[in-house]
């Protein structure tokens, strides 16, 4: 079974995995709160979609610039 959208992938978007979870974490509860998908999905499930999103593109992440600094690094 494959994971989707790819966790890499989402990693690299958010620049660390803690910066994904807190980014993730904040979309989902503003959609559970009634902010409408930016993303068409078949799963209801807050989580995945804030996921989609921030794969897609959608969602900007707001990385933290020592973690900003790191990305351009390597």
């Amino acid at each position: 079974m494959m994971i989707y959208p790819p966790i890499a992938e989402l990693v690299k978007k958010a620049g660390s995995r803690y910066t994904l979870v807190i980014e993730a974490a904040r979309r989902a509860r503003q959609i559970s709160q009634g902010s409408a998908p930016l993303v068409q999905t078949d799963s209801h499930k807050e989580v995945t979609i804030a996921a989609n999103e921030i794969y897609e593109g959608k969602v900007n992440v707001v990385v933290p610039s020592q973690i900003q600094k790191s990305i351009e690094n390597d």
